[in-house]
Order: C-alpha cells, then sequence, then structure tokens
C-alpha cells in the first residue's frame, strides 16, 4: 500500500524560509532543502530566495541536470495542497494611478503654505497704498 504524501499550506511552507530551515516548492512537491544549502551550486542564497513561493519556473530557468533533479527527490517531504490558496491576492498597482496620488498628497500639503505669502503681499499692498494716500 502506497504512503499518502504529507500535504503542506503554501502559508506553512513559506514559514521556512532561513538558512536553517529552508523548504521550497518545485512542482507542486515541497521539499526540504536546509542539509543541502551548503553544497548547493549557485550558493545558498539563491535557494533561500526562491522559498514562500512556488519555485518551479525558477528551478527551470537554471537548466538542472538530471542528476540535480534526482538528488532533488531526496529532500521532498511531502505535496502542496492546492486546496488552499498559493498567493494572497495582490493588488494592482500603475505607475499612473501612484503620480496621481502623489500630486494629490503634494496639492494637500502645500494648500495651507500658499495662503501665508499671499496674505503677507495682500496685506503689503494694503499698506503701501494707505502710505501713498496719507502723502
Amino acid at each position: 500500500m502506497p504512503t499518502l504524501a504529507k500535504l503542506y499550506s503554501m502559508e506553512e511552507v513559506s514559514g521556512h524560509n532561513t538558512k536553517d530551515d529552508c523548504w521550497i516548492v518545485i512542482d507542486g512537491k515541497v521539499y526540504d532543502v536546509t542539509s543541502y544549502l551548503d553544497e548547493h551550486p549557485g550558493g545558498d542564497d539563491v535557494v533561500v530566495e526562491a522559498t514562500a513561493k512556488d519555485a518551479t519556473d525558477d528551478f527551470e530557468d537554471v537548466g538542472h541536470s538530471d542528476s540535480a533533479r534526482e538528488l532533488l527527490q531526496n529532500f521532498c517531504i511531502g505535496e502542496l495542497d492546492k486546496s488552499t490558496p498559493t498567493v494572497p491576492e495582490l493588488e494592482i498597482y500603475s505607475k499612473k494611478k501612484q503620480a496621481s496620488e502623489n500630486t494629490q498628497n503634494f496639492m494637500a500639503l502645500s494648500k495651507p503654505y500658499w495662503a501665508v505669502p499671499v496674505v503677507i503681499v495682500g496685506v503689503s499692498v494694503v499698506v503701501g497704498f494707505l502710505c501713498l494716500h496719507k502723502k
């Protein structure tokens, strides 16, 4: 009878994201590669950066050899639970929206400051006219 693979949520996997405790997800499988980090030819930082997300594309982009793929199987601890969301919903963010918000924030901050110089100039003009009419 085959052993059922343990299911892990992406939230659980993403909690293992340090050099001392490193799990990655590739092709729906969860791997605990902590003990391999020191031996990884690309350095441990590359692997740690691939945590907390599906690292399949990163793994494939590098072009790992067949022997690397076989070695990876030694670290498999379970599968990713696909019934839970893998990535939280992200808000779409655009440069136009950011520019518009920045402009509005700038205008809101600058409104109280333009009034003081205008009042000073206005008072100066009135005082100047009063001084000229007294002569």
